[in-house]
């Protein structure tokens, strides 16, 4: 296993290159030359901070700290949108090509009052809060008739693309479902047409019972670094009961999954020193959720290299470090 090779991604029929021989090892994502900050639980600056409520725009939801004596979780409208609610979802023809109207949603999810706070560092009864809150928020925004698609995801560090210290993620609802994800379904399809089971409870079962690249397992959620995993230290976190969609999620398991994130999250920070990190949650779009090839689960995907001139060129990523590798380093003691 020094050697290249390459795998093949069965959700999106995508290759990837491993170049071991590069000498990237686990250990060497460690970051040691990065000096964290401290970081003060108030910031004036801040606009998500408490007392600077004029900056946010509205707020959309609010949710009580564990101890019920200040707000944790608000949910307001991006200042800066990608989508917004005005308009339709009509298409016209501009010479040869297509356009439409930016509608959607696009909302930010403040995670903690207190703006030194990151998930690692919350108790569970506060990333549980933060769960409910997607939780709702998806299904509230699933509830609008345009909503094709709604994506949770959290940007953590300038690599990553936040902009902001203070916790928190976001939360996009859009009028179409891009090909990226119309690709991944149409191969669960296929899939399931050819073997009838679903994809992504095969790979959960083999993973489950190989057990070289889990990471963590709890009553009903299974974390573990894909066998083709794009980028070091990838993770997968999937449901182990067949779901197709996250508003589905049960509150039991809304307890499971905040527990497991905050555990990878917090491996990802003591043992590669708080990479940046994007994660986002996979699930259905409209009219999927009840098929059965489709199984949604969070990534998670450290910013710990950076794609190049063959990257982008040929669309094969090459990852210097090996799955089976990451997973042995995230799980020593």
């Amino acid at each position: 296993m020094n050697k290249s090779h390459i795998r093949l991604n069965k959700t999106t029929r995508e290759w990837v290159i491993y170049a071991p021989n590069r000498g990237k090892r686990p250990q060497d994502f460690q970051q040691e030359n990065i000096v964290q900050e401290k970081v003060e639980s108030h910031s004036p600056d801040c606009p998500f901070c408490t007392g600077n409520e004029e900056r946010l725009g509205g707020i959309l939801l609010e949710k009580q700290n564990p101890e019920n004596t200040n707000w944790q979780v608000r949910v307001i409208p991006n200042k800066f949108p990608a989508l917004t609610p005005e308009g339709n979802t009509d298409r016209k023809l501009e010479g040869i090509y297509l356009t439409m109207p930016g509608y959607g949603r696009h909302e930010v999810i403040i995670e903690n009052a207190d703006h030194s706070k990151d998930i690692p560092t919350m108790s569970i009864q506060e990333v549980e809060i933060i769960i409910d809150t997607y939780h709702q928020r998806y299904i509230e925004l699933m509830e609008i008739d345009e909503s094709m698609m709604v994506i949770i995801f959290r940007n953590h560090g300038k690599r990553a693309g936040a902009s902001l210290r203070h916790p928190h993620s976001q939360i996009i609802a859009t009028s179409i479902v891009p090909q990226h994800r119309r690709w991944q379904e149409e191969e669960a399809q296929r899939y399931y047409d050819e073997f009838g089971s679903c994809l992504y409870c095969d790979i959960l079962a083999f993973e489950k019972q190989n057990k070289t690249r889990v990471i963590e397992e709890n009553s009903s959620f299974l974390a573990f670094i894909p066998f083709a995993a794009k980028a070091p230290f990838e993770i997968w976190i999937m449901p182990k009961e067949h779901q197709g969609d996250f508003g589905s999620i049960s509150d039991q398991e809304k307890s499971d999954f905040a527990l497991i994130l905050k555990n990878i999250l917090t491996k990802l920070s003591e043992k590669l020193n708080d990479p940046d990190y994007n994660y986002v949650i996979n699930t259905a779009a409209r009219y999927k959720a009840e098929e059965p090839q489709v199984h949604w689960y969070c990534l998670i995907e450290p910013r710990l290299t950076t794609p190049a001139g063959f990257e982008i060129a040929s669309g094969i990523r090459i990852n210097p470090s090996l799955p089976e590798l990451d997973a042995e380093f995230l799980t020593r003691e």
